[in-house]
């Protein structure tokens, strides 16, 4: 049976410190664009936590949701594209290959969750930061987009592995970075179609929610809300 790779994020558990942008940004060489650039909204992100505020002071609330490619079965960015380098994956992954690209932005106009990001330069990284990029992931250059892969160099390293071994993949055996760097656990990553991986389960609960989910894209991205009702987690 096919893998279809899922995330399920607990909301209630979500602290805000952003370790996994941090983590993200380490893992798949995405450069820091500047303070100017920023300014004229060419930052990327492949990850963003997102702020809510709740109340009035003194009694505020903030919320925190990380917001990253959502890895949509009916994805707008796929069918826009005119060189189809925005593809469906046999695994339910957006993938995105980059030599293919023209630049067209087509994708980043489609996507309701502002997910996708345009290289207006090349990336240049001063030494000895250089030596940080990490080989397994591609560098991009200008003139294409990019977005969150779910760290799928991880996901292949992780499947030729368990295939030199002769077994199959594990529960939780593959953690993207920002999986792997959350300090409350509150990001699980899995098998979709693995009935008993913990991120299908939870996948299930009584306080799952998609975002922007009334569009009709069926993100394999679950939110957990928080519920009044204190039991399971599965439940």
């Amino acid at each position: 049976m096919a893998h279809r790779w899922g995330m399920v994020i607990d909301l209630d558990r979500c602290t805000g410190c952003e370790a996994c942008v941090v983590a993200c940004r380490a893992e798949n060489n995405i450069a820091t664009v500047g303070e100017e650039q920023a300014g004229l909204s060419r930052a990327k992100h492949w990850i963003r936590v997102e702020r809510y505020y709740e109340g009035e002071f003194p009694d505020v609330k903030v919320k925190f949701q990380p917001v990253l490619c959502q890895q949509c079965d009916a994805a707008p960015c796929e069918t826009v594209c005119p060189t189809f380098a925005s593809y469906h994956t046999g695994e339910g992954l957006n993938g995105q290959i980059y030599n293919r690209c023209i630049g067209t932005r087509y994708c980043a106009n489609a996507c309701p969750y502002e997910v996708r990001f345009f290289n207006f330069f090349n990336p240049v990284w001063d030494k000895p930061l250089h030596l940080q990029l990490n080989p397994d992931v591609s560098v991009r250059t200008v003139g294409v987009m990019e977005k969150c892969t779910f760290c799928v160099q991880r996901i292949k390293a992780g499947e030729i592995q368990a295939e030199a071994e002769k077994r199959e993949l594990k529960d939780g055996e593959i953690r993207p970075a920002c999986v792997q760097s959350c300090p409350p656990e509150a990001m699980v990553f899995g098998d979709l179609n693995d009935a008993e991986s913990r991120a299908s389960r939870l996948a299930n609960s009584r306080r799952r929610t998609k975002l922007l989910a009334e569009l009709g894209t069926r993100p394999k991205v679950t939110y957990l809300q928080r519920d009044s009702w204190h039991g399971d987690e599965n439940a």
